[in-house]
């Protein structure tokens, strides 16, 4: 979604919204909503036979989210309402106010204990601004229809749904204890209500091994033992989902049970009691304590205590619950099982936060509850039908509790790399790494750490295995960049056979006259000049001294044999090349570039010790025709030729085109304050392209040097000429085969010209300035091929843009580039590189080329197997980088990583990274519409991670009832973010996302590294209402959705390219005069670019956050101000990804019953 285009909306602000009462949604099972393209996934809760019907929540209520590292979100039990209310103390929220207390997060070491209710003539407190509710409650969802299944018949009628979700360790503990997510939907009965307990299990079984398993229940099947010889975990078959941890080692404190019961609107709930989990026996078959409650009476009513009472302690504990939480000290004494609390008459079912549609039974089920034979009718039945309930957005896996327990666990320590197989911390954790013989995270992340032994595992398990290569990335200053070696002459010592590079994988023999190749077990000849003696242990004893034997990353010297032509290159140089037509005259940019340029050129790269830049510049100027400029040091002026065959392109003139700063500065000045003047009063709208590419190439060729063009252009290059363009933008091809012709160049004039500039080492980075189509897709096309980048301003206005374009341009040129590279990986044998993907050229299977290759830059790489790994030896693999540094300098970067392989698939899930996987999968997603429809590429993407957790359901998980949706603890983020992946604008656009902007993420996100695509797909939203001033920290994020945001609050949110400050309406009047200096909300002007600066606490610390967050992102963030209610707030709930999207994409909770049901039905 573009941010600089003008607003017109597909959902003009003031018509209803998607997702409110009474208005059809698009997506799962609802009707389509015209002009809307339909949902990628079919209604999921349609014809299914054999199903039980069950009632619906009369009014989705959600106890608070927790904090800390307990991140078990307490479910609520069967026939309750879900209390939604993530507000803290004192915040304004969405819809009208309660009378209720909010609810603080709990402290981390007490147990979730609180009391809340409803009030009888209130609306839900999560409710969100928009028309109330009138349908009554006795309509049903069957949103969550599609998760149940049949099994063994009950004695006690039909089995509602509800869920649990237990606290996940951060990650995987080296003495391999194995943890799995687990979301269940446990059984019911009128009678009486089994408890379903959600168990962590730290076992070393790796068949059955349920470590760390998140359980979600939903089912009627009864549950089997585990096979002997498992530790045993507590049944999934309790019904009002008392959630407890049980592991077998365990340290400190013995576990809670946490236990939510229901609660109704229209009476006090009752309150629940905390009861430990040897409360009841763990296995299947156990009887329940006869202390338990059934359900009251119709019109019976329970006492419990009212929310103003936080802390409250109950009465009797064996017949109150405790829905919600709130912090307070372990309550004792409250020995037994919840109470049920009756079915309320309420307000109809929410989804999603929003007033969602309430559906009728579906058709083919069997038929009505038993006891209530008139539902539907007028009249309500004495005993309320077991409610259908919505899955909470609490107890299903939270992006933000990973992130912040892994934050916890992990930034202490510094990451040490002497480990081989070691999973690194996040790349959303801050955290120092010791290099010790393996490359870094920051150069090398891979999906997983554990390689499978054999192909037909890495079948069965379907997970990509993959590294993403950043091989130039900048390091933090607390850690040393790689050493830089000179081996003299003789160049650095290769293995004879496959040329491998000197690594500490190698094995020195005989003495250490020889060494054997870890890639390719070749022995060889240690070169007389290099040898040394062994220690003991078979160490050399130099190990410690050089680098290349004790480090994962570092550099050598390169000797001409490693030169073009065998011949030492020339410094490289950088030529800017400025379109001078009409639109970007009149637009400002010529203006404001030539005056950038004059300071900018100061700030050239150059080598740690160097005075002065190596790099020489040279400036062209274009429309129909082209103008090169001699700035010669010795000039008093500088002079224009003009090149009007562009059929034929040449470089007019050698000497003087291509100089050196410091000594052509007066010229180059002059010449700078002139190109504005001189085009001043052009009329000139065409222009032209590929002439422009072709001449800096010749330049660079006829000065024998690699180097950059940085070329800012305005429109689509219609001029006669090679490379001419015609508007080919057709929004009719949109969901059909033809639509991957969008993403395709028009002609084959770039792909020839891209090869040549990959053979010249010339990189291209474009600057785009449209107004309208510009075919992003042929014109990025060289940009692409050579490691360059494009960079792109929509209606680019100074005032609002100019700030935004400037500081991209200077980290673009300032960056560090690799010139005329070439990458090679290779791998230990057993496996090899089969798939690249990124922004480069290959002219053969093995060889990455790259005419230039910045800092930034990624290239993910794919690998198969060809033979058997093997667990003692591991696998390898060794990156190669052969560049010219900007000083003229011929290097060879070497990045080595040692990987695990294993023999079982639980080792292999114990041991992945969701974060790099979600990175490959889009890579290669983005790659895929290039020869695929996009429906297509969605359903393969949902079918490979289907897979990916029906595999390890299958092998790994201990044996449990099919309504269990399991996932691997290191995994369990997957579904979220997939589900983002497939909302993104290039697989799944709205009707105000242009071709241009999805050709253009298309590629900025083919060289993302991890980090940026974690944002990218996950915003990060953060409460700025919440700052604490005086402290350096930024407050903790939040979920992104819409039902965590309060009237009152005010957001920041972050996606790597643009940064929102969303306003609420009830925002805080101190607050508003401390950010904007505007007594009032309505006074805020949406199309303000910046904050004022302002001398307060609040005003200093936002814009310190807002420069914190645009310093850890590669391109410059624009800020744009949303108010709430206003018509640009579409574009930011675009943002809130765990939302149903008015273009068709499914909220999260959704997805992961969609999720489920595709794995359910690969395992049936």
């Amino acid at each position: 979604m573009n941010v600089n285009q003008q607003t017109h909306m597909t959902s003009p602000y003031g018509q209803p919204q998607t997702g409110f009462q009474g208005y059809p949604q698009p997506g799962y099972g609802g009707p389509h909503v015209q002009g809307n393209p339909a949902s990628q996934y079919g209604p999921y809760n349609g014809q299914l036979s054999g199903y039980q019907p069950v009632a619906p929540p009369t009014g989705p209520l959600r106890g608070p989210p927790t904090s800390g590292t307990l991140s078990s979100p307490i479910a609520p039990s069967s026939g309750s309402q879900i209390i939604y209310n993530h507000y803290g103390q004192g915040d304004a929220q969405n819809g009208p106010a309660t009378t209720a207390g909010y609810m603080q997060r709990p402290p981390v070491s007490q147990p979730y204990m609180s009391t809340t209710s409803q009030p009888v003539n209130q609306l839900p407190a999560h409710q969100q601004y928009g028309p109330p509710a009138t349908t009554s409650s006795q309509q049903l969802t069957n949103q969550m229809s599609g998760l149940q299944i049949t099994g063994p018949p009950t004695t006690t009628g039909p089995l509602p749904p509800g869920q649990g979700f237990g606290p996940p360790a951060s990650h995987p503990s080296s003495s391999g204890n194995f943890h799995a997510t687990t979301i269940a939907y446990a059984p019911y009965s009128t009678a009486n209500v089994p408890q379903s307990q959600f168990s962590t299990a730290n076992a070393s079984h790796p068949p059955y091994s349920n470590a760390n398993a998140s359980h979600i229940p939903h089912s009627n099947l009864s549950q089997g033992p585990p096979p002997s010889g498992m530790p045993q975990t507590p049944a999934a078959t309790m019904g009002s989902q008392g959630i407890s941890s049980t592991k077998t080692a365990f340290s400190g404190p013995p576990p809670q049970l946490y236990s939510v019961p229901p609660s109704g609107s229209h009476s006090t709930p009752p309150a629940s009691t905390g009861i430990p989990p040897s409360a009841f026996p763990s296995s299947v078959g156990s009887q329940r304590p006869s202390v338990m409650q059934g359900p009251p009476l119709p019109g019976q009513t329970l006492s419990g205590p009212q929310v103003s009472q936080p802390n409250h302690i109950p009465p009797s504990s064996s017949q109150m619950g405790i829905s919600g939480m709130s912090p307070g000290p372990p309550i004792s004494g409250l020995q037994g099982p919840p109470a049920v609390a009756p079915t309320q008459q309420g307000f109809p079912p929410q989804q999603n936060g929003s007033f969602g549609q309430v559906r009728g039974p579906q058709p083919n089920y069997s038929g009505p509850y038993p006891a209530t034979p008139n539902y539907g009718s007028p009249v309500a039945p004495p005993p309320a039908p077991p409610p259908q309930k919505r899955l909470d957005p609490d107890s299903i896996p939270s992006p933000i509790q990973v992130i912040e327990d892994d934050r916890a666990n992990r930034s202490t320590e510094p990451f040490s790399t002497g480990v081989r197989g070691q999973v690194p911390p996040l790349v959303t954790t801050n955290f120092v790494v010791k290099d010790q013989g393996n490359a870094s995270p920051r150069f090398m992340r891979c999906t997983a750490y554990n390689m499978p032994c054999t192909s037909d595992m890495a079948k069965q398990s379907q997970v990509p295995l993959a590294a993403v290569i950043k091989p130039l990335a900048v390091l933090p200053p607390e850690e040393m960049p790689p050493y830089i070696l000179d081996h003299g002459e003789s160049g650095p010592v290769r293995c004879n056979r496959c040329k491998a590079y000197m690594c500490p994988f190698m094995q020195f023999i005989e003495g250490g006259r020889r060494f054997q190749c870890s890639f390719c077990c070749c022995v060889t000849e240690v070169p007389p000049h290099y040898f040394q003696h062994l220690d003991h242990t078979g160490k050399r004893v130099d190990y410690y001294e050089r680098p290349e034997l004790s480090m994962g990353s570092y550099e050598f010297l390169a000797t001409v044999d490693y030169c073009k032509n065998n011949k030492l290159p020339e410094p490289p140089a950088f030529i800017f090349m400025i379109d001078v037509s009409y639109n970007a005259v009149k637009s400002g940019l010529v203006n404001l570039l030539c005056e950038e340029l004059k300071t900018l050129l100061d700030y050239l790269p150059r080598e740690g010790s160097m005075e002065e830049t190596a790099i020489r510049v040279g400036f062209v100027t274009y429309n129909k025709v082209l103008h090169f400029y001699n700035v010669k040091s010795t000039l008093a002026q500088p002079q224009m030729m003009v090149v009007s065959d562009v059929a034929d392109m040449f470089v007019p003139l050698l000497d003087g085109f291509l100089v050196n700063v410091n000594e052509s500065r007066t010229v180059i000045n002059s010449l700078l304050e002139q190109i504005p003047e001189m085009f001043a009063d052009t009329r000139e709208t065409e222009t032209v392209f590929g002439p422009v590419i072709q001449a800096g190439m010749e330049a660079l060729k006829a000065a024998e040097c690699a180097g950059k063009l940085f070329i800012f252009h305005s429109s689509l290059p219609i001029a006669e000429a090679p490379g001419k363009l015609k508007n080919r933008d057709d929004r009719k091809l949109i969901n059909t085969d033809k639509e991957k012709t969008l993403f395709q160049p028009q002609c084959n004039f770039y792909s020839n010209l891209a090869k040549e500039c990959v053979t010249q080492g010339c990189c291209v980075d474009l600057f785009l300035f449209p107004n309208q189509y510009i075919d992003v897709a042929t014109l990025g096309y060289i940009p692409y091929h050579t490691g360059g980048s494009v960079y792109k301003y929509t209606y680019f206005q100074v005032p609002a843009d100019g700030e935004r374009f400037l500081n991209d341009l200077r980290r673009d040129v300032q960056k560090i580039v690799g010139f005329d590279s070439v990458m090679r990986v290779r791998t230990s044998t057993g496996f090899r590189a089969t798939d690249f993907f990124g922004t480069f050229y290959m002219s053969n299977t093995t060889d990455v080329e790259l005419a230039g290759l910045d800092c930034d830059k990624t290239i993910t790489v794919e690998f198969k197997h060809d033979d058997k790994l093997s667990e003692d030896t591991g696998a390898f693999i060794q990156c190669a980088l052969l560049y010219t540094s900007c000083s003229g300098q011929r290097r060879l970067r070497i990045h080595n990583l040692s990987l695990n392989c294993c023999t079982q698939l639980a080792d292999l899930y114990r041991n992945c990274e969701t974060d790099t996987l979600i990175n490959f999968l889009a890579k290669f997603a983005f790659r895929g519409v290039l020869n695929n429809a996009t429906k297509t590429v969605r359903d393969t993407l949902i079918s490979q991670c289907a897979q990916i957790l029906a595999c390890y359901r299958k092998n790994c998980a201990s044996p449990s009832s099919a309504g269990q949706l399991i996932l691997p603890e290191c995994m369990k983020l997957l579904p979220v973010y997939l589900n983002c992946l497939l909302k993104s604008d290039v697989l799944q656009p709205g009707a105000d996302t242009t071709t241009d902007d999805r050709a253009y993420l298309r590629q900025l996100v083919t060289s993302m590294d991890v980090a940026e695509t974690n944002v990218f797909f996950y915003p990060r939203l953060v409460p700025v209402h919440k700052m604490d001033v005086d402290s350096d920290t930024v407050p903790g994020a939040i979920r992104d959705s819409e039902e965590r945001l309060s009237k009152g609050g005010m957001y920041l949110l972050e996606n790597g390219l643009n940064l929102f400050l969303w306003t609420g309406v009830n925002v805080q009047q101190s607050l508003l005069q401390s950010i904007f200096n505007l007594p009032s909300f309505n006074q805020i002007d949406p199309n303000m670019s910046a904050l004022p600066l302002l001398d307060n606490p609040w005003s200093k610390k936002l814009r310190d956050v807002i420069d914190a967050f645009r310093a850890q992102r590669p391109r410059y963030m624009k800020l744009l101000i949303i108010k709430q209610e206003d018509k640009l707030e579409l574009l930011f709930k675009h943002f809130l990804v765990e939302d149903k999207h008015v273009n068709g994409g499914a909220s999260y909770v959704d997805f992961l019953c969609h999720m489920h049901k595709e794995i359910r039905q690969l395992l049936s």
